[in-house]
């Protein structure tokens, strides 16, 4: 349990004295814990998790949504951040509630012909703007995916021919670089706020940064369009189950954001694709190991073979 005399300390060099109310924590979250309370009737949201080798620090988080929000990206506002395990007990970061829905599902049932566009322009203007934020400075780390996924799978001792099929397409294929950029790292369905409480529906935040690095935009644009995202959407919505791959591509364009390629974008498909099947793989191997047993990771695990699928079907169109 989070001690609210400590949570008030930390929030002081901000706020002031102020008396913290309604402690709660929400659902959600597989590596940080998000928590709900409020100082002094203002509503606020504690992320807490122990400090890891995969996510970014709780401070580099703070840092990089702040440059987002400087280039007009929807995020919310960070009162403060420490990587220090002292004040609470493992590194926070605490910022300002955002009110709306994040559950994909939900969202997709309350969109309409009109509003499920509208907010495919949103997701890709957003996008847009997060490529164009200063990512120099903050510390930042420019990651090669490729190499990384390549990496995780190995160090998991299995493989399927699928995957190495993949990995052996991506890397006799891969495109010219392109110029570096914030990305987000996690963009997709279920990482968004959407607000329904005006007549049009509204991305009213971006969340969840632990993922952020110095990359390639096509890296964002393609995990928003692998099939998992989508939840069940025809391949019609490919783009996060909202609209055409293409509408999202010329929306993100529109907005500012740097030209894309099909071809390299198809490459980052294949790329995103892999990606979650490395990860579903890895999830199950939690469970396996006795790390973390758990029937929904093991679940997880059994969509490794969905991944495969999905893979095959990009591939042959190669």
């Amino acid at each position: 349990m989070i001690d609210t005399a400590a949570l008030a300390a930390v929030l002081a060099p901000e706020l002031g004295a102020v008396t913290i109310d309604g402690l709660r924590e929400l659902t959600g979250g597989a590596s940080r814990s998000t928590w709900a309370f409020a100082a002094d009737s203002r509503p606020l949201i504690l992320r807490i998790g122990p400090p890891d080798d995969v996510h970014a620090g709780m401070e580099l988080e703070a840092a990089a949504l702040r440059r987002a929000a400087a280039a007009g990206a929807p995020v919310p506002h960070v009162l403060t951040a420490s990587n220090s395990v002292e004040p609470l007990g493992n590194p926070y970061l605490i910022c300002d509630f955002i009110d709306g829905e994040t559950i994909a599902r939900k969202i997709a049932r309350a969109l309409d012909d009109t509003s499920r566009p509208a907010l495919l322009g949103q997701c890709a203007h957003a996008l847009a703007q997060i490529h164009r934020a200063d990512a120099h400075g903050i510390g930042l780390v420019e990651s090669d995916p490729l190499t990384d996924w390549r990496r995780e799978l190995d160090q998991m001792g299995d493989t399927t021919a699928t995957f190495e099929w993949a990995f052996r397409w991506l890397e006799r294929n891969r495109p010219a670089r392109t110029r570096p950029v914030l990305v987000h790292g996690d963009f997709r369905m279920g990482n968004l706020i959407v607000d329904f409480s005006s007549e049009t529906a509204r991305l009213a935040a971006v969340l969840d940064w632990e993922l952020t690095h110095v990359g390639e935009a096509a890296d964002d644009l393609a995990w928003f369009c692998i099939r998992a995202w989508r939840f069940g959407a025809p391949k019609e919505l490919a783009a996060g189950g909202l609209g055409s791959i293409d509408d999202f591509v010329s929306a993100y364009q529109a907005g500012g954001g740097v030209p894309v390629d099909r071809d390299t974008l198809h490459w980052w498909l294949v790329l995103a694709t892999l990606r979650w099947g490395v990860i579903c793989r890895y999830q199950y191997e939690r469970h396996r190991c006795g790390q973390t047993r758990s029937v929904e990771l093991a679940a997880i695990g059994r969509r490794v073979c969905e991944t495969e699928y999905d893979l095959l079907t990009l591939l042959e169109r190669t």
